[in-house]
Protein backbone atom coordinates (compact mmCIF):
# COMPACT_ATOMS: atom_id res chain seq x y z
CA UNK A 1 0.00 0.00 0.00
CA UNK A 2 1.66 3.40 -0.99
CA UNK A 3 0.33 6.69 1.08
CA UNK A 4 0.62 9.62 -0.96
CA UNK A 5 0.47 13.23 0.66
CA UNK A 6 -1.45 15.57 -0.52
CA UNK A 7 0.91 18.96 -0.60
CA UNK A 8 -1.83 21.47 -1.25
CA UNK A 9 -4.20 20.34 1.12
CA UNK A 10 -1.16 20.63 3.91
CA UNK A 11 -1.70 23.97 6.35
CA UNK A 12 0.96 26.26 4.77
CA UNK A 13 3.77 26.06 8.08
CA UNK A 14 3.39 22.59 8.87
CA UNK A 15 6.87 21.91 8.96
CA UNK A 16 7.53 25.21 11.14
CA UNK A 17 4.64 23.72 13.23
CA UNK A 18 5.65 20.71 13.82
CA UNK A 19 9.23 21.28 14.73
CA UNK A 20 8.13 23.79 17.20
CA UNK A 21 5.53 21.24 18.79
CA UNK A 22 8.79 18.57 19.21
CA UNK A 23 10.77 21.39 21.00
CA UNK A 24 7.67 22.26 23.25
CA UNK A 25 7.41 18.21 23.86
CA UNK A 26 11.22 17.80 24.46
CA UNK A 27 11.23 19.98 27.32
CA UNK A 28 8.31 19.12 28.57
CA UNK A 29 5.96 22.16 28.47
CA UNK A 30 2.26 22.22 28.18
CA UNK A 31 0.54 24.71 25.51
CA UNK A 32 -0.26 27.19 28.37
CA UNK A 33 3.26 26.99 29.67
CA UNK A 34 5.14 28.11 26.73
CA UNK A 35 2.23 30.35 25.45
CA UNK A 36 2.59 32.28 28.95
CA UNK A 37 6.13 32.33 29.17
CA UNK A 38 5.99 34.25 25.32
CA UNK A 39 2.91 36.00 26.21
CA UNK A 40 0.53 35.10 23.24
CA UNK A 41 -2.99 33.60 23.71
CA UNK A 42 -2.92 29.10 23.93
CA UNK A 43 -5.12 28.74 20.98
CA UNK A 44 -2.38 31.09 18.63
CA UNK A 45 -0.08 28.97 19.90
CA UNK A 46 -2.24 25.76 19.05
CA UNK A 47 -2.71 27.01 15.38
CA UNK A 48 0.99 28.09 15.02
CA UNK A 49 1.75 24.18 15.82
CA UNK A 50 -0.48 22.88 13.66
CA UNK A 51 1.35 24.83 10.69
CA UNK A 52 -2.22 26.90 10.04
CA UNK A 53 -0.95 30.28 11.29
CA UNK A 54 2.76 31.98 11.25
CA UNK A 55 3.95 33.27 13.92
CA UNK A 56 4.72 37.27 13.87
CA UNK A 57 8.95 37.92 13.62
CA UNK A 58 8.60 39.02 17.09
CA UNK A 59 6.85 35.93 18.39
CA UNK A 60 9.17 33.21 16.75
CA UNK A 61 11.99 35.53 18.29
CA UNK A 62 10.25 34.54 21.99
CA UNK A 63 9.98 31.24 20.81
CA UNK A 64 13.74 30.89 20.09
CA UNK A 65 14.77 32.22 22.74
CA UNK A 66 12.27 30.20 24.96
CA UNK A 67 13.55 27.13 23.60
CA UNK A 68 17.49 28.16 23.82
CA UNK A 69 17.52 27.64 19.40
CA UNK A 70 20.93 27.07 18.77
CA UNK A 71 22.43 29.53 15.74
CA UNK A 72 21.52 26.91 12.92
CA UNK A 73 18.56 25.92 14.21
CA UNK A 74 17.32 29.31 14.88
CA UNK A 75 18.01 30.21 10.94
CA UNK A 76 16.32 26.75 9.99
CA UNK A 77 13.42 27.79 12.09
CA UNK A 78 13.23 31.35 10.69
CA UNK A 79 13.38 30.48 7.26
CA UNK A 80 10.98 27.82 7.92
CA UNK A 81 8.71 30.84 9.15
CA UNK A 82 9.40 31.75 5.25
CA UNK A 83 10.67 35.01 6.66
CA UNK A 84 14.07 36.29 4.69
CA UNK A 85 17.33 36.25 6.23
CA UNK A 86 17.15 39.33 8.37
CA UNK A 87 16.61 38.70 11.93
CA UNK A 88 14.94 41.90 13.29
CA UNK A 89 16.20 45.46 12.22
CA UNK A 90 19.36 45.50 10.28
CA UNK A 91 20.45 41.90 11.57
CA UNK A 92 21.06 40.01 8.32
CA UNK A 93 21.88 36.07 8.87
CA UNK A 94 25.76 35.83 7.51
CA UNK A 95 26.71 33.63 4.27
CA UNK A 96 29.18 31.68 6.72
CA UNK A 97 26.11 30.46 9.05
CA UNK A 98 24.35 29.76 5.90
CA UNK A 99 26.91 27.30 4.66
CA UNK A 100 27.08 25.54 8.25
CA UNK A 101 30.37 27.10 9.29
CA UNK A 102 30.07 28.36 13.38
CA UNK A 103 29.28 32.23 13.84
CA UNK A 104 27.68 34.34 16.68
CA UNK A 105 24.52 35.63 15.97
CA UNK A 106 22.81 37.78 18.05
CA UNK A 107 18.91 37.84 18.61
CA UNK A 108 16.27 40.25 19.93
CA UNK A 109 16.18 40.26 23.25
CA UNK A 110 13.84 39.91 25.14
CA UNK A 111 12.99 42.83 27.67
CA UNK A 112 10.50 41.34 29.87
CA UNK A 113 11.55 41.14 34.00
CA UNK A 114 12.37 37.65 34.60
CA UNK A 115 11.99 36.66 38.38
CA UNK A 116 14.51 33.74 39.45
CA UNK A 117 15.21 32.13 42.92
CA UNK A 118 18.11 30.32 41.39
CA UNK A 119 21.51 30.78 39.62
CA UNK A 120 23.81 28.18 38.40
CA UNK A 121 27.09 30.04 37.49
CA UNK A 122 30.15 27.99 35.25
CA UNK A 123 33.31 29.93 34.39
CA UNK A 124 36.52 29.13 32.35
CA UNK A 125 39.11 30.93 30.89
CA UNK A 126 36.80 32.51 28.31
CA UNK A 127 34.13 33.75 30.80
CA UNK A 128 31.25 33.08 32.60
CA UNK A 129 27.52 31.47 32.59
CA UNK A 130 24.95 32.26 34.65
CA UNK A 131 22.22 29.99 34.41
CA UNK A 132 19.20 31.81 35.89
CA UNK A 133 16.13 29.18 37.34
CA UNK A 134 12.48 29.36 39.11
CA UNK A 135 10.98 26.40 41.61
CA UNK A 136 7.80 25.28 39.55
CA UNK A 137 5.32 22.15 39.60
CA UNK A 138 7.77 20.38 37.84
CA UNK A 139 11.21 21.30 39.60
CA UNK A 140 13.57 23.69 38.29
CA UNK A 141 12.97 25.60 34.83
CA UNK A 142 15.33 27.40 33.30
CA UNK A 143 14.16 31.08 33.39
CA UNK A 144 16.95 32.86 31.10
CA UNK A 145 20.75 32.12 30.29
CA UNK A 146 23.80 34.97 30.42
CA UNK A 147 27.39 34.49 29.15
CA UNK A 148 29.60 37.23 29.29
CA UNK A 149 33.58 37.73 29.30
CA UNK A 150 35.63 37.70 32.50
CA UNK A 151 36.03 41.42 32.20
CA UNK A 152 32.14 41.79 31.96
CA UNK A 153 31.46 39.70 34.88
CA UNK A 154 34.12 41.89 36.79
CA UNK A 155 32.13 44.89 36.27
CA UNK A 156 28.83 43.38 36.97
CA UNK A 157 30.02 42.09 39.82
CA UNK A 158 31.21 45.65 40.73
CA UNK A 159 27.43 47.18 39.60
CA UNK A 160 25.29 45.00 41.41
CA UNK A 161 27.31 45.47 44.67
CA UNK A 162 27.18 48.97 44.23
CA UNK A 163 23.23 48.54 44.12
CA UNK A 164 23.16 46.84 46.70
CA UNK A 165 24.54 49.50 48.97
CA UNK A 166 23.07 51.79 47.89
CA UNK A 167 19.73 49.78 49.47
CA UNK A 168 21.41 49.15 52.08
CA UNK A 169 22.04 53.01 52.76
CA UNK A 170 18.59 53.72 51.28
CA UNK A 171 17.41 51.68 54.64
CA UNK A 172 19.79 53.34 57.32
CA UNK A 173 18.41 56.97 56.15
CA UNK A 174 14.74 55.72 57.27
CA UNK A 175 13.39 54.65 54.37
CA UNK A 176 10.19 51.92 54.19
CA UNK A 177 11.81 48.19 52.98
CA UNK A 178 10.30 47.36 49.64
CA UNK A 179 7.23 45.44 50.46
CA UNK A 180 6.85 46.20 54.26
CA UNK A 181 4.85 48.50 56.33
CA UNK A 182 6.34 51.63 57.85
CA UNK A 183 7.39 51.22 61.37
CA UNK A 184 8.54 53.91 62.81
CA UNK A 185 11.49 52.48 65.08
CA UNK A 186 13.15 51.87 61.55
CA UNK A 187 12.93 55.65 60.88
CA UNK A 188 16.34 58.04 62.03
CA UNK A 189 15.60 61.29 62.78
Amino acid sequence: MRVVQDHQNMPPFKTLGTRLKYLREQSRESLAEVSGAVEIDEDKLERIEQGIERPSEEILMLLMSHFNMQDTEAVQVWELAGYDRRLGPDLVVPEELMNGRPVVMLLAVDVRTQYTDGVDITADKAGLTMAFTQQGAQGRQPVAKVGMSIEQAEATAQALQQALLRVKYMRRKGLPSPGKPNDSKDQTH
